[in-house]
Order: structure tokens, then C-alpha cells, then sequence
């Protein structure tokens, strides 16, 4: 099952700072230890706008003539779609497990070419069934290239200023929607959806493989001397003691869960949604601030969040997005409640893309951060996938407004949660 296997414990010869201030004195870039370079961040960025780009965010523009040209209906592409992204979930653990024992700058070499001959896969499938399972094979390979992967590469290049590198990483990255929905929409115009993947195939192989080969080649970790051993950077010590190891994890990745809940069900809805509640064309004006809304909050915390830890990150990212869907839950079809929710619910967005990488690590170190956070992403995605079924089961049966309050309320516990794990960390290191 997913959460099979003990959790990383801290080695016994480790040394024992106190954890908040080891992970601190990594924000803040010490001479001690190095950051990432550059130009290994700025590499993995440009992967992850592709990476998400062609694997996940022109699908929903993709869908439609997908349908047509299958025979299925549009909602059926879709449930396929999070029938993967649910598989993709559950196989989690796995992937992380692999990062750990082969280290994740290698497996993202491996997986910018198993995304590419999954897309032509994909668009080499006539029959509903093969396309199918291409379809899940696609989210199997988002595994081993999307941020999981690319945060664990940058925990292995340098563990103790990984947190800093994650808020830069999602920084750039957070431009893929930007991006590839109008690139996509371009292409759209003058070829096929089949032809769009071949060419979504070739930027896999021509440009991510190419930088993720490179990053393998030039790190510590890619090599094999006893001196690239030597020089790999010590371990980072986390700030749960082994025992509370597991109350910690359990409650992080149901908090976790919690939130892709509220947010998948928000984003797969959000437009359609926001008609139905009276806004007309205003609709999609308003989806529009949600992107930039997530660039802004990391450029912010990027600036001004270097004293603010993982826990507290993590509450202010669930507030946001709790708070966004009540204000929009009260003001109904009134344009500056939308655009408060569309907003607040960025905000959330952006920060949550960044404490899924840095709570782990501040929580329970460097070592086996890979099957830690595979473990967590399971819980999470496999919610997830649920979210936009349940919540349009929720909006027929109960209407729009107790669906979005039922959906705040989910924020809210993982609010909570994170509170208790920032409560439990300052109290259990006094």
C-alpha cells in the first residue's frame, strides 16, 4: 500500500544542532554551506515549465478534440485523465524510494525520455484502450521529471540551502501555465492534438534530456571518485526527534492532502464555477489573476520570507486558500469577491508549491528525503485526483455555495494540521 515501509531515521553519529537553526543558517547562505548553483536552478527550471507544460496543462486544452477523435465524451477524457493522475499517486513511494537509491538528478535524466516516448505513445494511439493506458504511463513518467523529482535533485546538490533553491525553482516554474496554455492554443490552431504531443515529445528529448544529462555529469552526486564522495555536503538534520517522527508525517501528509483537495477541486472548477455563480464573461478575466497570484506570493516569500520557517509557510498558504474560497462563498457574483478569491487562492497556491519540497526536509532531514516525500505526495495526489469529481457532486446535489463551504472547511483543518506541526516542532525543542 502507500505508506508501507519505516520512515528515515537520523543517523546516531550525526551531529545534533538544534534544528530550526541549521535549517536557517541554510536560507540565509552561510559561507559554510553552498546553495545550488545557478545554473543548475535555472536548468531545472526551464525542465519544469516543460515538463509541466507538455505533461499536464495543455491537456485540458488538448482534451476536446482528444474526445472527438476517440469517440468519448469530454468528461470521460477527463475521468481517464484523474483515473492516471490517481495511479500516478499510488506509484509515488516507489519513485521516491528510486531517487533515494539512484539518486533523483539520474532519474530525471531517465524520465525526460520516458515522458517523450510516452507522449508519442500517446499519439501513435488509435484504440480507446491503448490510449488509456499511454495515459497513465504519461503520469507514471510526471513522476520521475515534475517537482518531487527536481526537489529531491536539489536536496542532493546541496541539502542545506535546498529550501532557498526550492523558493527560486518554483519562482521560474511557476510560469508554465503562463506559458504553455496560449503555446498550446497556438499550436492548436494549425496542428492536430496527436502532432502537438510529437512536438511536446521532441522538446523532452532535445531540451530537458540534454539538461538533465548535464546536471548528472557536473554534480557530486553524478559521479563515482571517492573525492566526489568526499565531497558531498553533510546531511541535513531535521527537527522532529525520531520519535515523533510519525505523528509528524501523518499529520503533514493529511494537511497536505487536505490542501490538493481544496485546490484541485478549485482549479479544475474555477471558471465554469464562477459563471455559474453570475460573473458572465468576467469568468475567465478573474481565472487569468491566478497565475501571476502565484508568482507574486513566491517573489515575496523569495524577498521577504527568509525568517519565516517551512511550519508557518505552510499555515499562511493554507489561510490564503481557505480564506480566498469563504470571501468568494460571501460574496457570490459581486467581480471584487472574485477577484479577492482568485488572488488569495494564487497566493496559497504558490506558497504550498514550495512548503511541499522545504517542510519535508526541515521536518525530517536530508536522508531518504525522496521516500518521504513520495509518501506524502501519494496521500496528497491520490485526494486529489477525487477533488473535481466530488466537489461537482457536491455543487449538483447541494448547490455551489455549500460546496465551496464544505471546501474551505477542508482548508481550514489543513490549516490546523500545519499549526499543530508548528506547535509541536517549537514546544518538543525548548
Amino acid at each position: 500500500m502507500i505508506l508501507t515501509g519505516s520512515l528515515p531515521t537520523i543517523p546516531p553519529t550525526a551531529a545534533t544542532p538544534h534544528p530550526h537553526t541549521d535549517f536557517e543558517s541554510a536560507d540565509t547562505m552561510t559561507t559554510q554551506h553552498k546553495p545550488a548553483p545557478l545554473a543548475f536552478i535555472l536548468s531545472l527550471g526551464v525542465t519544469q515549465i516543460i515538463g509541466y507544460g507538455t505533461l499536464y496543462y495543455s491537456f485540458s486544452i488538448l482534451a476536446p478534440e482528444m474526445a472527438s477523435d476517440l469517440g468519448w465524451t469530454v468528461d470521460q477524457v477527463f475521468a481517464i485523465f484523474s483515473g492516471a493522475l490517481l495511479v500516478g499517486g499510488v506509484l509515488a513511494p516507489v519513485v521516491g524510494g528510486w531517487m533515494d537509491r539512484r539518486g533523483a538528478s539520474r532519474l530525471m535524466a531517465i524520465g525526460s525520455v520516458v515522458s517523450a516516448l510516452t507522449l508519442v505513445l500517446c499519439a501513435m494511439s488509435y484504440h480507446p484502450a491503448i490510449f488509456t493506458a499511454a495515459l497513465i504511463a504519461l503520469q507514471i513518467a510526471a513522476g520521475l521529471v515534475l517537482y518531487p523529482a527536481a526537489f529531491a535533485t536539489l536536496v542532493e546538490l546541496a541539502p542545506h540551502s535546498a529550501g532557498r533553491s526550492i523558493t527560486y525553482l518554483t519562482l521560474i516554474a511557476g510560469f508554465a501555465s503562463t506559458l504553455f496554455w496560449p503555446l498550446t492554443t497556438m499550436l492548436h490552431a494549425h496542428l492536430d492534438w496527436r502532432q502537438i504531443y510529437l512536438v511536446f515529445a521532441g522538446l523532452n528529448i532535445l531540451v530537458c534530456l540534454p539538461l538533465h544529462a548535464w546536471i548528472v555529469y557536473n554534480s557530486a552526486s553524478g559521479r563515482q571518485s571517492e573525492q566526489a564522495v568526499a565531497d558531498l555536503p553533510p546531511p541535513v538534520i531535521g527537527a522532529l526527534p525520531s520519535d515523533r517522527r510519525r505523528w509528524g508525517f501523518y499529520l503533514a501528509s493529511s494537511a497536505f492532502a487536505l490542501q490538493g483537495f481544496t485546490l484541485s477541486a478549485m482549479l479544475v472548477h474555477m471558471v465554469p464555477m464562477l459563471t455559474t455563480l453570475g460573473l458572465g464573461a468576467s469568468a475567465v478575466m478573474v481565472g487569468t489573476l491566478f497565475g501571476p497570484s502565484q508568482v507574486l506570493s513566491r517573489f515575496i516569500n523569495m524577498v521577504f520570507g527568509t525568517k519565516l520557517s517551512p511550519p508557518m509557510l505552510a499555515v499562511l498558504s493554507a489561510f490564503f486558500m481557505s480564506s480566498g474560497i469563504g470571501v468568494l462563498m460571501l460574496s457570490g457574483q459581486w467581480l471584487p469577491g472574485a477577484i479577492a478569491f482568485a488572488v488569495l487562492l494564487g497566493l496559497g497556491s504558490g506558497i504550498n508549491s514550495i512548503v511541499q519540497g522545504s517542510l519535508p526536509l526541515w521536518l525530517f532531514g536530508s536522508e531518504g528525503y525522496g521516500t518521504v516525500t513520495g509518501k506524502m505526495a501519494a496521500m496528497r495526489l491520490v485526494l486529489s485526483a477525487t477533488a473535481p469529481f466530488a466537489f461537482a457532486i457536491m455543487s449538483e446535489s447541494a448547490g455551489t455555495s455549500a460546496a465551496l463551504a464544505v471546501t474551505a472547511s477542508l482548508g481550514a483543518l489543513a490549516m490546523l494540521g500545519f499549526l499543530a506541526i508548528w506547535r509541536g516542532t517549537v514546544s518538543g525543542n525548548r
